[in-house]
């Protein structure tokens, strides 16, 4: 039977359960949860990098979304508070649609 030891959606282990496999699974504490979240958007974020299409691509950003959905509510926020923090920030510092590549800064 092959370990997996990582973070998975909530439905997985019904989904698994529908197949007729055993599988074992537990609940994580807190810090674990964190831990565990965190590595998955590593995971993710891999993923979408090594994407070569589109559709691919759309399909990891949506896992990462779920993801910071997840972080945003460990911290005791929620994503619309992250989006109202990245529209603030991108109205101070803008965001990265003119795709400006930093050379280099002269020093003082």
């Amino acid at each position: 039977m092959p370990i997996y030891n990582k973070l998975v959606r909530d439905r997985i282990p019904e989904i698994i359960e529908s197949t007729g496999k055993q599988f074992s699974t537990r609940i994580l504490s807190n810090e674990e949860y964190i831990k565990e979240l965190k590595k998955k958007s590593f995971e993710e974020l891999e993923e979408y990098v090594n994407t070569s299409n589109n559709e691919d691509a759309i399909e990891e950003l949506a896992d990462l979304l779920e993801i910071i959905h997840a972080i945003a509510e460990y911290h005791g926020s929620s994503f619309e508070k992250v989006e109202e923090v990245r529209k603030r920030k991108a109205e101070k510092r803008g965001g990265f649609k003119e795709k400006i590549f930093l050379i280099e800064v002269e020093d003082e």
